[in-house]
């Protein structure tokens, strides 16, 4: 499922930011709702989320510790 959202952690991308995240964010979204963009009566619960989705993302990433250090992938903002 969802392929083409890349790895957001060390070793596989060292420099995240939050366009990245909601990107990874947007595209789960859309995979699980079968929708690449909603119809106007569905965009506010498709916005909510994905800003979640990305919000629970970032903390993760935050978070982790890789090869017992720290994650170094943590998005700005």
């Amino acid at each position: 499922m969802c392929r083409s959202i890349k790895t957001l952690r060390p070793p596989f991308t060292e420099a995240v930011t939050d366009d990245d995240v909601r990107a990874a964010a947007l595209q789960y979204v859309r995979k699980i709702s079968g929708f690449r963009a909603p119809a106007a009566h569905n965009a506010e619960a498709f916005e909510q989320a994905v800003e979640e989705i990305a919000r629970s993302t970032a903390q993760l990433l935050s978070t982790l510790e890789v090869r017992g250090g720290r994650s170094s992938a943590r998005p700005a903002g």
